[in-house]
């Protein structure tokens, strides 16, 4: 959530190699917003902070999922969440797909859900035809290259292609993003006396300061619509909204002749995302597997993410010919896809009291309300795949 108006010194720390590229980083941002006139839009400097090559922080080769990372993802917890999905995905790459289909992954973190996935379909017979990663991080294609050449059979591995950007032919699978939306960058405003503010990043003597001007259109209009919902906002209400999320979705469905796109990510339905109580948004930062308030934190080695407005993503699928086939919460949705018969599988008889509890503790952080099982949302979009299974699903779709 966005703080007070917060700054970022820019002097390097010699001995500490993370320090001195996020120096690099925000000397950059400095000629940048030099050359912009004094201010640099939030959507502009997050888009560097994550991506600037070399220097932001999924590019630039820090540690960053799982045990020592900043976070951990439901793959890094469990094998039982790729499991899941797998099965659940089953019978459209068996029937809808004939077995010819592909799986496409955005950001592969560190390639567990393809390894777990990939082990499900195995076990159950379901034919594949390719696993492609679109991973924009070099040190984590690296990474996942290694895990999955470890884990999987060399007839497996050798069906396994990372992308540099999606295909520009028709193709026919299923779409895996888990946490992917949340790390598209986002415009922050501020509403004062009736009008939108643009957030954005200016420099002073001690570093970086958040900044703000008035808003440019389109997100002029687009706050004001989303005013006119769910207003009205307190003074200084404060939150984002994500310019590139239709983009993002009409991407993903533009050569996707049959399939089924998977969404898995914390957010809200619109209502709930700009409700008047939620006034100071939803950005925040993690370091170290700790929340960081300060949007402007050690740029380039903290992670920036701002909650899924998933009645954009509906609307966006439905711009491009998409159906929204199911919506409900990540821990109703799992417990009613077979997470209960994964679990069975795994513990057995419950023998080994170790093996029990590990899997009893992944599935309490994967379903309690309280964990991620009701802050994170699962979102299947559809062309053409009546195999699909929904039977017994929560439908939170009106919600939207």
């Amino acid at each position: 959530m966005p703080p007070a108006e917060s700054s970022t010194g820019s002097s390097s720390d010699s001995g500490d190699p993370g320090a001195a590229l996020s120096a690099r980083l925000v000397d950059s941002l400095q000629q940048s917003i030099r050359e912009a006139g004094g201010f640099l839009p939030f959507v502009e400097y997050m888009d560097r902070a994550l991506y600037a090559p070399g220097l932001g922080y999924y590019v630039n080769g820090a540690h960053k999922l799982g045990a020592g990372g900043d976070f951990v993802t439901a793959p890094e917890i469990s094998p039982l969440f790729g499991e899941t999905l797998a099965a659940w995905l089953a019978p459209v790459l068996q029937q809808d797909l004939d077995g010819e289909g592909v799986i496409l992954e955005f950001g592969g973190g560190t390639g567990r859900l393809a390894g777990d996935v990939l082990a499900t379909l195995r076990e159950a017979g379901v034919p594949w035809a390719g696993y492609w990663i679109l991973e924009v991080s070099p040190d984590l294609r690296e990474r996942q290259r290694e895990y999955l050449q470890a884990v999987l059979p060399a007839e497996d591995f050798a069906r396994v292609t990372w992308l540099d950007a999606l295909p520009g032919e028709p193709w026919r699978g299923v779409v895996l993003a888990n946490e992917v939306l949340d790390a598209l960058p986002v415009e922050l405003f501020r509403w004062r006396d009736g009008a939108v503010g643009q957030m954005g990043v200016s420099a002073d003597e001690g570093g970086l300061v958040l900044a703000e001007r008035p808003a440019p259109e389109p997100l002029r209009s687009a706050v004001y619509e989303l005013h006119a919902r769910c207003g009205p906002w307190p003074e200084g209400y404060t939150s984002e909204w994500r310019p590139a999320q239709n983009a993002w979705v009409a991407a993903a469905a533009e050569h996707l002749e049959r399939g089924a796109v998977v969404i898995v990510d914390y957010g809200f339905p619109r209502d709930a995302f700009y409700a008047p109580e939620r006034h100071q948004g939803t950005l925040v930062g993690y370091h170290r597997q700790q929340m960081v308030l300060d949007p402007l934190a050690q740029p380039g080695l903290m992670d920036l993410t701002a909650s899924v407005d998933f009645t954009a993503v509906a609307e966006a699928a439905d711009a491009a010919g998409l159906e929204v086939a199911v919506y409900a919460a990540q821990g109703e949705f799992l417990l009613a896809a077979g997470l209960p018969a994964r679990f069975d599988a795994r513990v057995g008889d419950a023998s080994d009291a170790e093996t029990t509890l590990r899997a009893a503790q992944a599935v309490r952080m994967l379903t309690l309300p309280g964990e991620m099982g009701e802050r994170f949302q699962v979102m299947a979009l559809t062309r053409d795949c009546p195999s699909l299974p929904r039977a017994g699903l929560p439908d939170r779709r009106g919600r939207l």
